[in-house]
């Protein structure tokens, strides 16, 4: 079934019937009712290929994700299930591609060969080469966290500073003096990862306000990572009662850690972060923690993808995340010396 097919049986030139499915042209109310009835009984859907060609659009958008080699996080694979979803609602189709170490040359065809009509980047670094050549190539793409100057780009993002430092007040408001941050890993952090030199930032900051005793440790994204890490600061620093962290991923080492040493959460030890609300519930007692809002916030990416994509020239948005800190259960005052 065509459009001729449609013209034919609604008695109109095939131009009126392109304009009643494209509105580009005004077309009588009685005219564009006998053209949708016709469309109603043919049961016609344009197709897809077709009018984006027409249009000079691809219909997809691109995913950049970290390489491969790298095992995606929960969080990481949200964000990826929610722009996938959300390009759907749409009608588009996403175009996933790895970046990194042996994949450059992956994002150089993302950038270069057309087949896409905008990108969406996550995991940022502060100082950013895919973002940079991004904006040399005038594609129109979207950032899943923030450069350290994130200025004329569209981006969406969790306030992993402000969240952290938060989480350290609650800690201190509770009576913790010694308090320790599990990050992300060294490798990240050293590549620049932003929201591990932001919740650096904040944990630094909220510890020299209240006048606590910080420990920072770098961690890798699992479970056994979070075990050993956890290890190490009850032997090495002992005086320290809670931790924060941003590691989810960690948290289930965390927890055996604790276990083994024989430390109850949160009579003698309290935990708090910012995590999906999934890897909080699991925990056990569920932690209090920030929520990542991962299936709104790609959703917003996606949104403000397409805002690029119809209109280039219009003033770049962006949003920034602050969900607040569910106080469920993981965090207490400190054992008594």
């Amino acid at each position: 079934m065509n459009i001729g097919e449609i013209a034919r049986r609604a008695g109109v030139s095939r131009s009126t019937v392109s304009y009643v499915l494209s509105g580009k042209r005004a077309v009588s109310e009685p005219t564009r009712q006998r053209i949708q009835a016709v469309i109603d009984e043919l049961d016609y859907r344009p197709n897809a290929n077709a009018r984006a060609l027409k249009e000079g659009r691809t219909r997809t958008l691109g995913l950049v994700i970290p390489p491969a080699s790298q095992r995606l996080t929960d969080m990481q694979l949200g964000f990826v299930a929610s722009v996938v979803e959300a390009a759907a609602r749409a009608d588009l189709d996403v175009l996933l591609s790895p970046s990194g170490g042996d994949h450059d040359r992956s994002f150089e065809r993302i950038v270069t060969g057309r087949r896409v009509d905008g990108v969406i980047l996550m995991e940022i670094r502060l100082e950013d080469d895919r973002v940079t050549r991004l904006r040399q190539s005038r594609l129109p793409f979207v950032t899943i966290g923030r450069t350290a100057e994130p200025t004329g780009t569209s981006w969406v993002d969790v306030d992993y500073e402000g969240l952290i430092a938060r989480c350290v007040h609650h800690l201190a408001d509770l009576g913790h003096r010694h308090v320790a941050l599990v990050n992300r890993s060294a490798e990240l952090v050293a590549a620049g990862y932003g929201p591990g030199h932001r919740a650096l930032a904040g944990f630094s900051h909220a510890v020299a306000e209240r006048g606590l005793t910080g420990v920072d440790l770098c961690c890798g994204d699992d479970a056994p990572a979070g075990e050993a890490a956890m290890s190490r600061l009850l032997t090495t620093r002992p005086e320290v009662t809670a931790v924060a962290t941003i590691n989810e991923a960690a948290l289930p080492g965390v927890q055996r850690a604790l276990a083994a040493e024989g430390r109850l959460v949160p009579r003698d030890f309290s935990v708090v972060g910012v995590a999906a609300a999934h890897w909080a519930e699991d925990f056990r007692p569920p932690l209090s923690a920030a929520d990542v809002p991962t299936l709104e916030m790609g959703a917003e990416a996606v949104a403000l993808l397409l805002e690029r994509i119809a209109a280039p020239t219009a003033a770049p948005r962006h949003h920034l995340y602050q969900p607040p800190i569910s106080l469920r259960a993981s965090t207490a005052p400190p054992p008594p010396p």
